[in-house]
């Protein structure tokens, strides 16, 4: 077990998933509302640690298409607000260089890709969510999009009332958020109707033009609702195509390369004689 406690949270590893516990004080709202994150081993692309003047921070890097929240933030997240990141102290430096080569040597020895994926390999944020701020908020049950107006909102979305729809009449959505003195959105893109106009008579958009924090958190609905809908690769294929084979994972080449690197990583040193042992017999098991 490898595990870093911070301020601004607790990362954990057990060999197949990485907890991610955000932090009791002053942590951004968007992880403290997305909560504990479970991410496994299977959709890391790699981790770092970054050292600085005054401490540094870890990073870790997921593969494409893995994870509904960062296909929803789309690269916009904050980095107080990013949960794949994690400042360090400057007397935790060590800590979180064992955190790093404990991950590292775990992703070699399970030979994880770090290419795209064609599923999400994390479910997104738990239902019931709701988010926004400007001039309503958004909530979705998994079943049904809600949007509600506060006093702020214009008198053509005011007038008309709440707008519900449901999950099967959503064909996308968009978040953007507010940046400086240009507003932001969270916009859902519904089956036959028009999204050409301003997000501030839009039935089916939030307006965000805050400079609260909490304004961040639409993009959990964002990402709720985008976990429920067909993962982005599906668009890639053409109509009855079928994803490409994988190769077979006991084609008898692959496994005797995979002994080879298992020497090399034994004769570096990164794996023990116990690891070396027990991973060339489960290797040995399957050819």
């Amino acid at each position: 077990m490898a595990e870093i406690i911070q301020k601004d949270g607790t990362w954990a590893f057990d060999g197949q998933t990485v907890r991610i516990v955000p932090g009791t004080g002053k942590t951004h709202p968007l992880r403290q509302a997305l909560g504990e994150l479970a991410v496994p081993l299977e959709a890391l692309a790699g981790v770092a640690f970054e050292p600085g003047r005054r401490g540094g921070r870890l990073r870790l890097k997921l593969r494409d298409g893995s994870d509904p929240l960062l296909l929803a933030a789309d690269g916009r997240l904050p980095e107080s607000g990013d949960p794949y990141r994690l400042p360090v102290e400057s007397d935790r430096g060590g800590v979180a260089e064992y955190f790093v080569d404990e991950l590292r040597n775990a992703l070699l020895l399970d030979q994880v890709p770090d290419g795209p994926v064609d599923r999400f390999l994390l479910p997104g944020p738990a239902v019931p969510v709701s988010g926004g701020g400007g001039d309503g908020t958004a909530s979705f049950d998994g079943d049904t999009i809600r949007l509600t107006w506060n006093w702020k909102a214009e008198e053509s979305k005011a007038s008309s009332g709440a707008s519900t729809f449901p999950l099967s009449e959503v064909s996308g959505v968009r978040w953007l958020p507010a940046i400086g003195l240009e507003s932001g959105h969270l916009r859902f893109l519904l089956d036959g109707r028009s999204a050409q106009r301003p997000a501030k008579h839009d039935p089916y958009a939030l307006d965000l033009w805050g400079l609260s924090r909490k304004e961040y958190t639409a993009v959990l609905v964002a990402a709720a609702v985008i976990a429920r809908l067909p993962h982005p690769s599906a668009a890639v294929r053409t109509p009855g195509e079928l994803p490409a084979a994988a190769p077979a994972a006991d084609d008898h080449d692959v496994l005797l390369r995979r002994l080879r690197e298992l020497g090399e990583l034994h004769r570096a040193g990164i794996l023990t004689d116990e690891e070396f042992s027990t991973a060339k017999q489960a290797v040995l098991k399957r050819m």
